[in-house]
């Protein structure tokens, strides 16, 4: 009912944009596990019910998100670094952590930008493309708090040393539950997607 609510309240005061606004949007696949009746055929993802993946999109079916590359790191290794930025379609976006992107519960929170910020956007995944910032490790910075990063940046969310960002965005809900209550606030459009019915759901 909450989200059906916020949907009206996003509708109602998103037509105060322009159609000529510039927009970002940012995905979030939720996390899951398996339902008891259904452990047999369908797979686990990595974290879980607290696990998921977010993606910062700006140009039509182009998300960058920040992946893991090579061995996994427990810890940051900085001299070692095993991550890159990447840039993914809606659907590959969705289908990363397994099943089909139409089956993902899914969430897009469409954020309003100014032209300098989309052009400080655009340098940032240039930037980023090329060279990672940091390694991608479980005590350390993940797709939740490297998306965070990036919209600090963007002087969206507050800034914070990175040591800090990885802990307080220990994994996507924390940055989603930051935004969708902006959201709600400033009036942003959120659009929400089911998930499949054979998987448990992380919920808001």
């Amino acid at each position: 009912m909450k989200h059906v609510l916020a949907l009206l309240l996003c509708f109602i005061t998103g037509q105060g944009y322009s159609q000529d606004s510039l927009f970002i949007r940012i995905h979030f696949a939720y996390g899951s596990k398996p339902k008891k009746a259904f452990k047999e055929t369908e797979s686990k993802w990595f974290g879980g019910i607290m696990g998921g993946h977010v993606g910062i999109e700006a140009k039509a079916d182009s998300i960058l998100n920040f992946v893991p590359k090579d061995k996994f790191h427990w810890f940051s290794k900085n001299l070692e670094r095993h991550s890159a930025y990447a840039i993914h379609t809606k659907n590959d976006f969705y289908s990363i952590l397994g099943n089909t992107s139409d089956s993902v519960k899914g969430a897009i929170i469409h954020i309003p930008i100014t032209q300098q910020q989309m052009k400080r956007f655009d340098s940032i995944t240039v930037a980023y493309l090329k060279q990672t910032p940091y390694d991608y490790a479980f005590l350390a910075m993940r797709c939740g708090s490297a998306s965070y990063e990036i919209l600090s940046q963007l002087e969206i969310v507050p800034s914070y040393p990175n040591r800090k960002t990885f802990w307080k965005i220990f994994y996507p809900k924390k940055l989603r539950s930051i935004l969708l209550k902006k959201a709600i606030v400033n009036g942003w459009e959120i659009e929400y997607a089911e998930g499949y019915f054979k998987r448990k759901w992380e919920k808001d």
